[in-house]
């Protein structure tokens, strides 16, 4: 089943809702003179004319579509287009659904924070580095706090010894208005 389309424009024949973002060639917009032709089961066919590949398509009821366009030569599948975006679509959630996303967690301390405060915080950071995430430790100052900014680099020097063994620093520690904040992530290759 060769579908004519009027339009050359590939985009029309894609809905917007679609997420397949690569734009493929069908039937007569192929310009190749061969290509190397598979069918739906990925059964390689062999090296046709675009004539000879058009005509099984139409045999097949089916599209020619072209999916590798760099190759030598390029090479083209009869398939039904329909069916052919399904599977690109399924294919490209089941990727995404394996690719693990990093977020960046914030965890804020106080320069005078007590000893057991301290170390729960710290279990929280060495959880998130264990998850692989991006950590920002922020040193917040409050009122009266900020007469003593001393003690912001003073903190983040033992929190970063303390986790020396599992993170290091992504990003310089600045003052960002009444913030000392840094960020950390997880040493490749580190096991917490």
């Amino acid at each position: 089943m060769i579908t004519n389309y009027k339009s050359d424009n590939i985009a029309e024949k894609i809905p917007r809702r679609s997420k397949v973002k690569k734009l493929y060639k069908l039937n007569h917009q192929i310009s190749a003179k061969e290509l190397r032709v598979i069918d739906e089961e990925g059964k390689q066919i062999g090296i046709l004319s675009l004539s000879e590949a058009l005509k099984k398509a139409q045999s097949a009821e089916a599209d020619l579509v072209e999916i590798a366009p760099d190759a030598q030569p390029p090479v083209a599948k009869i398939i039904d287009f329909k069916k052919f975006r399904y599977l690109e679509e399924k294919k490209q959630k089941e990727a995404r659904k394996h690719t693990k996303q990093t977020e960046l967690k914030e965890v804020r301390f106080s320069p005078f924070i007590g000893e057991h405060d301290l170390q729960t915080a710290l279990e929280k950071v060495k959880k998130f580095i264990a998850e692989g995430h991006l950590v920002k430790i922020s040193v917040i100052f409050k009122g009266r706090q900020m007469a003593h900014t001393e003690f912001g680099p003073k903190l983040l020097d033992r929190i970063m010894t303390d986790l020396s063994q599992i993170a290091q620093s992504e990003r310089e520690a600045r003052f960002e208005g009444r913030r000392f904040v840094t960020i950390i992530r997880p040493v490749k290759g580190a096991s917490s």
